[in-house]
């Protein structure tokens, strides 16, 4: 074989295990039961929880504790099947946190009563909602 071959193959192995490692560390969504299953099963693993801020009958979020240095903080989530879970965050509250239309969070359990979160991304309304209805109506 020419040394271009074995150079090139040599590339195309070393592709083939970096997108093996990274499939390996990809994780899907799961529910708060099923996260907490796996925390028995022994997997500790960062797993993603999506879901939605509890609520009040009103539409007002409930469950926000801030710690009294605003460094970090716990809330509820409940996740798409409906499970509510206390989260801790050892962050600062995000910006419009309240307001997500989703959230989701990545972390794990450290006991049953509390998953801790390592990031939260958030679904946030659109600042363009309110202008699409009104092109939409003209």
């Amino acid at each position: 074989m020419k040394k271009g071959h074995i150079i090139g193959l040599g590339i195309i192995a070393v592709a083939i295990v970096i997108i093996m490692t990274s499939i390996g560390d990809a994780s899907s969504y799961e529910s708060f039961s099923t996260a907490w299953e796996m925390k028995q099963d022994g997997e500790d693993k960062a797993i993603h929880v999506v879901g939605q801020l509890k609520k009040d009958g009103e539409g007002q979020v409930t469950g926000i504790q801030v710690r009294e240095d605003k460094t970090s903080f716990t809330f509820l989530l409940v996740d798409n099947e409906g499970t509510e879970q206390k989260v801790f965050y050892n962050e600062p509250v995000p910006a419009d946190f309240q307001r997500s239309e989703q959230v989701v969070v990545i972390g794990s359990y450290r006991d049953k009563e509390i998953f801790v979160a390592d990031k939260i991304l958030m679904k946030c309304p659109s600042k363009y909602q309110e202008t699409e209805v009104q092109a939409a109506g003209m």
